[in-house]
């Protein structure tokens, strides 16, 4: 008697659940795996990337781990998740400044690269850190939402809307606030 009442009532959770799940849900549950994304990665390790320009380096960049991601559907993108560094070069190959970041992704189709957490950069004229620093190829600009750029001769400036060219030869920042050397009662 208890086997066929155990017979049963499995057979009324069954029947429960089955007749629960109206059209609606099968056909929602059919529309989420439609959607389902896969993707491949390729993971390459101690990845070192020269980029040249009419025969001439003008970047090296070393990555302990590099992974390119290839999603089924959207764009592909290269991931860098233990960080970057990033060396410039003028023409006669002498060190013209650096980009360093714990994490970085490019997005090859929108040509953008995001460098995040910790990123500095040091060039001729300054160095810059913030957590977040965009470089937009097609403009060849860098962004970020904010940072402090630190002087060659001992500025400090914080600011929002951080802009300079790839060059880093100039910047722009918004709402700024610091500290600044005067000498001969003017500011530099």
């Amino acid at each position: 008697m208890k086997t066929q009442r155990q017979k049963l009532y499995f057979l009324f959770i069954v029947g429960t659940i089955f007749f629960s799940c109206g059209g609606d849900d099968l056909k929602n549950v059919t529309a989420i795996d439609a959607n389902k994304v896969t993707l491949s990665k390729d993971r390459t390790y101690d990845v070192d990337v020269v980029y040249s320009d009419s025969a001439k380096v003008k970047a090296k960049g070393f990555a302990p781990i590099l992974d390119k991601v290839t999603p089924s559907a959207g764009a592909v993108y290269s991931e860098m998740p233990k960080g970057v560094k990033i060396y410039f070069y003028d023409e006669f190959m002498r060190s013209k400044g650096s980009i360093t970041s714990d994490y970085a992704i490019n997005k090859e189709t929108e040509r953008i690269t995001i460098f995040r957490k910790n990123v500095v950069v040091v060039s001729d004229n300054m160095t810059f850190t913030t957590e977040e620093l965009t470089w937009d190829e097609n403009k060849r600009m860098y962004f970020s939402p904010a940072g402090t750029v630190t002087t060659k001769d001992g500025n400090i400036l914080n600011g929002t809307s951080f802009s300079a060219p790839q060059d880093f030869s100039t910047y722009s920042i918004t709402m700024p606030s610091g500290v600044g050397n005067i000498e001969n009662g003017k500011l530099p």
